[in-house]
C-alpha cells in the first residue's frame, strides 16, 4: 500500500474545463495530495494506467496540471 506523504490541502472548486468524471477525479487527488505519480493515481483510484496518462494528457493540455520529475502537480 502507497503511503501517503503530501501535506493536505484546501480543495477548491473544480475548474470548469474539466468535464469528464475520471479527469475530475484526479485532478481532485492531486490537489488533495499536492502531486502523485501516474502509477500512484492507478493504484489509488484502480485506474488503468493507460486511462491515467489519456487524464494527465488533456489535464496537461489545458494548462491544468505538469510533470515535475516523477510526479504530477497543479500547474501554477
Amino acid at each position: 500500500m502507497i503511503e501517503q506523504t503530501h501535506a493536505p490541502n484546501e480543495i477548491s472548486q473544480l475548474p470548469t474545463e474539466i468535464e469528464s468524471p475520471q479527469g475530475k477525479l484526479v485532478y481532485l487527488y492531486i490537489e488533495a495530495t499536492g502531486g502523485a505519480s501516474a502509477d500512484e493515481l492507478g493504484q489509488i483510484l484502480t485506474m488503468k494506467k493507460i486511462s491515467i496518462l489519456s487524464v494527465l494528457s488533456s489535464l496537461s493540455s489545458a494548462d491544468l496540471v505538469e510533470k515535475r520529475n516523477d510526479e504530477y502537480v497543479l500547474a501554477n
